[in-house]
């Protein structure tokens, strides 16, 4: 096996640390030691807290996925928010609330902003979006083309990625075998509820 600098590994622990935030999902120090076939955990959390001494990672202490980006912006304490029920990421389902439940998220937004939905059907499978997973939102009513949106037609929501294409808007799948959906052909009211901000995924 070549010889790989702890300089050219670190970069590219970081490379891969960065991927997995922006998809949603911070790695824990056993998912980086897996990873690059460390054979001690602490060889991973040596090149993770480097990065963070080089202010290329920050640490939110008391978490297993404790790594974040510093460009996100300083990280607040724990926060409860809503879990509002389901969300189709196929065909188009009612949705549901269900204040009575809550998640803990960690983020630089206000708890008033976010609510959560667990994602239902395979229309967002090429995003890393699978059924089951659970989709935290950042309430909001518009949105910029390529967002991953949560969107009401009608009395129904489903999760997809926004795009404008000549004054039209469409909500494209990340999944071939499904449709765009095209809200003015359906000829019903349409409006964005938020815009999926980070995607959790329980594994059994």
């Amino acid at each position: 096996m070549a010889y790989t600098s702890p300089g050219e590994t670190r970069n590219k622990i970081y490379s891969f640390v960065r991927e997995q935030i922006l998809n949603g999902t911070p790695p824990t120090t056993r998912e980086v030691q897996y990873a690059f076939g460390f054979r001690a955990v602490q060889s991973a959390r040596q090149h993770l807290e480097k990065l963070v001494l080089e202010g290329k990672l920050a640490k939110v202490d008391g978490m297993s996925r404790a790594y974040r980006l510093p460009e996100f912006g300083k990280v607040s304490p724990p926060q409860l928010i809503p879990m509002l029920g389901r969300v189709q990421a196929g065909e188009l389902t009612e949705a549901m609330e269900d204040p009575s439940e809550y998640i803990m998220v960690q983020t630089r937004f206000d708890d008033s902003e976010l609510f959560a939905l667990t994602v239902e059907g395979e229309s967002m499978l090429n995003a890393g979006i699978m059924p089951g997973d659970m989709v935290v939102v950042r309430r909001q009513p518009t949105a910029s083309s390529g967002d991953i949106v949560v969107a009401l037609i009608g009395e129904e929501a489903t999760v997809k990625r926004y795009r404008e294409r000549n004054s039209s808007i469409e909500l494209h799948p990340e999944n071939d075998t499904f449709y765009p959906i095209i809200p003015e052909e359906l000829g019903t009211s349409f409006s964005i509820l938020g815009k999926v901000i980070e995607v959790r995924r329980c594994v059994e």
